[in-house]
């Protein structure tokens, strides 16, 4: 296997756990990283859209005393660009 070494900081608690769990398991503690980072990655959607990641920035609707439809409604938009 191609791979890179990386140092990590772990507190006195996790490290404690991490051994831990690599003992219970039969392995190393990098493979319980590797596949604690793996399953943590196939859990985050990589294909979000602009909207999703705006919605979770918090930025749609920010703007303080706009008509609420300001995106969706075209009155509000006639003769932009002329």
């Amino acid at each position: 296997m191609d791979s890179t070494t990386i140092s990590v900081r772990l507190d006195a608690e996790t490290e404690r756990r991490l051994r831990e769990e690599a003992r219970a398991a039969g392995k190393n503690e990098s493979e319980v990283v590797r596949e604690a980072l793996t399953a943590y990655f196939a859990g985050r959607r990589q294909d979000r859209s602009v909207l999703a990641l705006a919605q979770q920035a918090k930025v749609i609707g920010c703007a303080k005393g706009l008509p609420p439809d300001l995106s969706t409604n075209k009155k509000h938009v006639e003769g932009f660009g002329r």
